[in-house]
């Protein structure tokens, strides 16, 4: 319902509407415009309007005998006259209304706009709130600015800037945008560090503009947006510039106002010198044929007074996207009709009548399908614009160059947009592309981005005032030197920062016992530190107050428990070999046995006799090597080579057998008595913690230990007493402090699993960028050795003595192998030299013929086999030989 300031002025309006003159005719169908034509935009889009109505005119095609007849309202910078001329337009039954220029002027007649059913089509007022359900009549026909908002937000997170100061007029107009780009910059872990808010429209003088911007120079942030008028945001340059704030270190994005400027009006050589270095956004049109021939009418269209820019091109387009809808509103039986059947009931409204057909209206033109000078024009089920996209500017000169694109299909590109469509969407980090830009100062070095705010005091750091492990941070008494590991790294990380910072340690603690680390790092969120240097643990409930860099170190809890003496076991001996390692002895020595016997059998007689005697023969020489025992002597060669080696083989693992039986049982053997962490959730054992740590809290709150069973331990002098003597089982620490507790006790040692992985850094306040350049810094003193070479300097101690007396392994065949190999290869070789010596004697052997060949064969085995048990003596051969040897001796007697 309307209120009583609204009937007054329907009635003013009606009485005195002189403006417009309602013909009826059949043949004629009104659509309005309103704009401020003394503006760029309003005078581009004027002539681009008046060309688009005569286009569509001359084309039977789109409404046959209709025509279009555009009606253009001058709003003068008012938003009163601008509602004065959208109602006159409600009251002339009009179909629909391109405008307003300002979203203010477009909210308030978006109202009458639904009550009416008249839609409402504007490529200016661009709030994205104007896009919300409240406003059904109302459509953006160009890119709103949450596309803008977030175009510019992907191009400062790709500079990886993180802080940003918005300066923009205090109106309708911009509050919106600003919103948005507030959104689009969080979505990307950036923020809007401070709001710098100018006089809304012309009311903000030079004066004004210039306090503003005296207040943005003293800030940390150096990353400036202008979100302005033109006639105000050139004004912002100009002082801007007189300040000094155009030059190296700073920052400053525009948004698309910017390139409206600079694409339709020549700039003067002073104006070009303050935009110098600036980056702005552009709505993107593709290239056409079309488009390019409008840009050719577009000198005798305009008659020189003004240049083309894209929202003449999107306002030809909206015409014609009106045209069309009309035609659509036809070809379905639409009849334009006005009433108002009692919608004013109670209201002296009469003058003002509801478009019957304004419903479908709206609807064809949501279904708007066609190709423009601007693209492709049609609506997604948000009503906005389907595949918004920008151009990426930078001024040099007096014009700009352009340096990438951003669409909402695949983010920031060096290639046009519509050459990306068709592939698949890419919004990887390493995708986002933009070509090189000069920065304001005339430099192509990408600025820091931020100062610090106030250059006369240094940056308080604090640290902790440790009592215990002093090798992390410590402070001397005599010289008052600040050292440790920590130190060390954030000297050396700050040492490659490109740009000065001047900083004092101040020590926090009382000297007596270690500080809490959770109060330490909220001292920053309190402001009395400007950031935490130390063995700070990067854990969650730190992270909600504080940012810290990238970790130096990694860190997580362990437990530490102490080593307690070994029941000895009745089979100790068995210790010194594995399993494995104890077999292949044992089999070795049968094969030795076995071997050497084969080799002994036809010439020496203690290898001979019943089988029983030979198997104990072979069991007992083989096993008898074991202790160089073996009463059997070897005649032949082939057997006194494999003794040989085997014996040396036998020396080897018996002395090393006797090493480590004889270290297993003189040197005590210790293990703990705790298992790890799990040991200690499941018993009711008291767990030792270092004091100021964040180990109390997460052995209470993550792992529901009863706070009587922890006990805090102020020192590693303390904490091994509390070890030895019983008072704790055992104790939870992170690993770097563990390693030089180890380094020194070497009684203790961590048992289980590391049960938590973080790391330290150093803190800083929330979106600090000091911790981000730090991180950097810090990653390149990993990548160079110089972070190893700090963490040697301070924390390799070397490992305790003890420690390897501790972890006496069993010997395992692994070690023997070569050894047992050189044996096996001489038992072969032997064999096959004794096989080849018995096949030639057998070769000469007389054997016994027999017809039968089965008969044959069998005693063919059955003879060699009796060769080869056959002593050498007894053979024919050598018994021959012996008796002529005995013949020739009495002959010569």
């Amino acid at each position: 319902m309307l209120n009583k300031a609204t009937k007054i002025l329907l009635w003013a309006i009606h009485l005195s509407s002189l403006f417009i003159t309602a013909f009826s005719a059949e043949d004629t169908i009104n659509i309005g415009a309103i704009f401020s034509l003394d503006t760029i935009n309003g005078k581009v889009a004027k002539i681009a309007m008046a060309a688009a109505a005569a286009d569509v005119n001359s084309d039977p095609t789109i409404l046959g005998a209709s025509k279009l007849l555009l009606s253009v309202y001058d709003s003068n910078f008012s938003g009163f006259l601008g509602i004065i001329g959208g109602l006159r337009y409600l009251e002339a039954d009009t179909v629909a209304i391109i405008g307003p220029q300002a979203s203010g002027m477009a909210r308030t007649l978006s109202h009458l706009a639904n009550e009416l059913h008249v839609p409402m089509l504007s490529f200016t007022a661009l709030d994205p709130i104007l896009a919300s359900l409240q406003y059904p009549y109302f459509i953006q026909t160009a890119p709103n600015d949450l596309f803008q908002m977030a175009a510019i937000a992907d191009a400062i997170s790709f500079y990886s800037y993180r802080e940003v100061v918005a300066i923009f007029p205090d109106d309708e107009q911009s509050r919106g945008s600003i919103i948005a780009l507030s959104e689009k910059l969080a979505e990307r872990r950036c923020r809007i560090f401070y709001k710098s808010l100018l006089s809304p429209e012309s009311l903000a003088t030079t004066d004004d503009i210039m306090k503003e911007l005296v207040k943005v120079s003293l800030l940390e942030s150096r990353v400036i947006i202008v979100h302005a008028y033109a006639d105000v945001g050139l004004k912002v340059f100009d002082v801007a510039h007189k300040l000094g704030m155009m030059e190296k270190g700073y920052v400053w994005f525009a948004t698309a106002w910017l390139s409206t400027v600079l694409d339709s009006v020549v700039v003067s050589a002073e104006t070009a010198k303050s935009l110098q270095g600036v980056l702005a956004v552009r709505p993107h049109t593709p290239d056409s044929e079309r488009k390019r021939d409008f840009v050719s009418r577009w000198e005798k269209l305009s008659n020189g007074s003004v240049d083309l820019n894209p929202y003449g091109l999107y306002a030809y387009d909206t015409v014609w996207m009106v045209a069309h809808a009309i035609k659509a509103f036809k070809n379905e039986g639409g009849v334009i009709s006005f009433s108002n059947n009692g919608i004013w009931k109670g209201v002296d409204g009469e003058a003002l009548n509801r478009f019957e057909g304004g419903e479908l209206l709206l609807r064809c033109l949501l279904k708007t399908n066609i190709t423009g000078l601007t693209g492709r024009i049609a609506f997604d089920a948000e009503k906005s614009v389907m595949r918004p996209a920008f151009d990426i500017l930078n001024v040099v000169g007096r014009g700009y160059k352009v340096i990438g694109y951003w669409s909402n299909y695949s983010g920031l590109s060096v290639l046009p947009p519509e050459s990306l469509y068709s592939k698949a969407p890419n919004r990887s980090s390493s995708s986002q592309k933009l070509r090189a830009v000069v920065w304001p100062g005339q430099t192509t070095v990408k600025p820091r981005g931020w100062v610090f705010p106030d250059k006369a005091r240094q940056l308080r750091v604090g640290i902790p005032d440790r009592v215990s492990y002093k090798d992390f941070v410590s402070r001397d008494e005599n010289t008052n030197e600040v050292r440790g590991y920590c130190i060390d790294v954030f000297v050396a990380a700050v040492g490659l920062l490109p740009y000065a910072v001047p900083y004092e340690f101040i020590s926090v603690g009382d000297g007596q016992a270690n500080p809490s680390y959770n109060e330490l790092t909220h001292m920053i969120v309190s402001n009395r530190f400007d950031a935490v240097v130390g063995d700070i643990a990067i854990v969650t409930n730190r992270t909600k107050t504080v940012d810290f860099t990238q970790p130096y170190t990694e860190s997580g809890l362990v437990v530490v428990a102490p080593l307690r003496k070994l029941n000895s076991s009745p089979w100790a001996f068995m210790q010194p070999f594995t399993l494995s390692m104890w077999l292949v002895t044992g089999l070795f020595f049968l094969i030795i046995g076995f071997v050497v016997w084969i080799l002994e059998h036809k010439i020496n007689d203690e290898f001979r006799g019943p089988p029983r005697k030979q198997l104990i023969t072979v069991l007992w020489f083989g096993f008898s090597t074991m202790f160089f025992a073996h009463r059997e002597n070897t005649v032949s060669t082939l057997g006194r080579m494999v003794i040989i080696i085997w014996l040396f083989v036998v020396l080897i693992i018996s002395s090393s057998y006797t090493a480590s039986l004889t270290s297993m049982l003189t040197v005590q053997q210790l293990a703990p008595s705790i298992k790890g962490i799990e040991s200690l959730l499941t018993s009711n054992d008291r767990i030792g913690f270092q004091q100021g740590s964040f180990t109390e809290n997460y052995l209470m709150e993550e792992l529901n230990i009863p706070k009587w069973r922890l006990v805090s331990l102020r020192t590693p002098e303390e904490s091994a007493e509390a070890l030895n003597r019983g008072r704790v089982a055992a104790v939870v620490d992170e690993r770097p402090y563990v390693d030089l507790f180890l380094s020194k006790y070497c009684m203790f040692q961590v048992v289980g699993r590391e049960f938590t992985r973080s790391g330290w850094g150093f803190a800083f306040p929330r979106d600090s960028q000091l911790a981000m350049d730090l991180s950097t810094a810090i990653l390149t003193l990993s990548e160079n050795g110089e972070l190893e070479n700090i963490h040697n300097k301070w924390l390799n101690k070397g490992a305790c003595t003890l420690s390897h007396s501790l972890n006496s392994d069993q010997l395992q065949l692994k070690s023997f192998w070569a050894l047992f190999l050189i044996a096996g290869v001489a038992c072969f070789l032997a064999l096959l030299l004794y096989c080849c010596s018995i096949a030639f004697k057998y070769k000469h052997h007389p054997v016994p013929t027999s017809s039968s060949s089965s008969t044959s064969c069998s005693r063919s085995i059955q003879s060699f086999l009796s060769f080869v048990d056959m002593k050498e003596e007894d053979e024919p051969r050598t018994m021959w030989k012996r008796k002529h040897s005995e013949l020739r001796a009495h002959t010569r007697n």
